[in-house]
């Protein structure tokens, strides 16, 4: 599901650095700007590039910016940080959307889901000081720097796609193939159902601190996977309770020490990669 999302920011992206590269002159991880830039853009329907169905929310706006920056800034007139505390080498993105929907539009977690980014907070725009979009909502993620779709860009402007493709042409998530396909020695070390819970094509991302994932599989159905409980909402688990737990508590527990997640504390691990990080508008 994640792949078309995917493939249209990274065309957005390829298109902001070719036509608007000012936006990342003066930073050192100039992949990162260009794709939160083209976040950005696909999501407030300004992008250059999207797909021929594409429907557009009307009263989407984006903001984002470094996060320790926007809680230097500001972090004493808000309490998003209580729920995650502010995290190095990320950039949290502000999305702001009417409050006619009783969810976050599918559209906003299909995009940000494609990069990488995992959802953090929702809640009432008024009830944080957003005075300018006080009758909507707002959802906040986090995407870390050197996140290795930025890598999947990089190949884009140097000419080569290749990495674009997922494996043996399948639809699903790239970013998941190219994590097994670059720590295969540790995959093929696996017990066999976990290996096949890591083959699986599934998306996952934190839901809450304290241990709750979301995980969203090839077929659009959706469990939450509590880490620290041991628990699963999906029929297998409710059914079996299978030892070593069910194919979805198997892959988040992957996920998690592989490093693509965060850890139940809402912290990412500390082994991944450092590249310091670049302000941008917040809201």
């Amino acid at each position: 599901m994640t792949e078309p999302y995917l493939t249209t920011v990274l065309e957005e992206a390829e298109h902001v650095a070719e036509q608007h590269d000012q936006v990342a002159r003066t930073t050192d991880n100039q992949a990162h700007e260009y794709l939160r830039y083209a976040g950005l853009r696909v999501l407030e329907g300004e992008a250059d590039h999207l797909p021929a169905d594409w429907t557009p929310i009307d009263g989407v706006t984006v903001g984002y910016g470094e996060d320790t920056a926007m809680c230097e800034s500001w972090g004493d007139d808000v309490d998003w940080w209580e729920t995650v505390p502010p995290q190095d080498e990320c950039t949290r993105f502000r999305v702001f959307y009417p409050d006619e929907y009783e969810a976050v539009p599918r559209i906003i977690v299909d995009v940000l889901s494609a990069i990488g980014a995992w959802r953090i907070w929702t809640g009432s725009a008024a009830a944080c000081g957003s005075y300018d979009h006080r009758e909507r909502r707002e959802v906040h993620y986090l995407w870390p720097n050197g996140h290795l779709v930025e890598d999947l860009l990089a190949n884009r402007l140097q000419g080569s796609t290749a990495t674009v493709t997922p494996d043996g042409g399948r639809t699903g998530d790239v970013r998941d193939r190219m994590v097994v396909t670059e720590h295969s020695t540790q995959r093929d070390d696996l017990e066999p159902r976990t290996r096949r819970a890591v083959d699986e094509e599934m998306a996952i991302s934190l839901l809450e601190k304290g241990g709750r994932y979301e995980v969203r599989s090839a077929s659009g159905n959706r469990y939450e996977v509590d880490v620290v409980g041991e628990s699963c909402t999906c029929p297998d688990w409710d059914q079996r309770t299978p030892d070593g737990g069910c194919k979805h508590m198997r892959r988040v527990d992957h996920e998690i020490k592989q490093g693509r997640v965060p850890r139940p504390d809402g912290q990412l691990p500390s082994t991944r990669s450092k590249r310091r990080p670049t302000q941008r508008n917040s809201s």
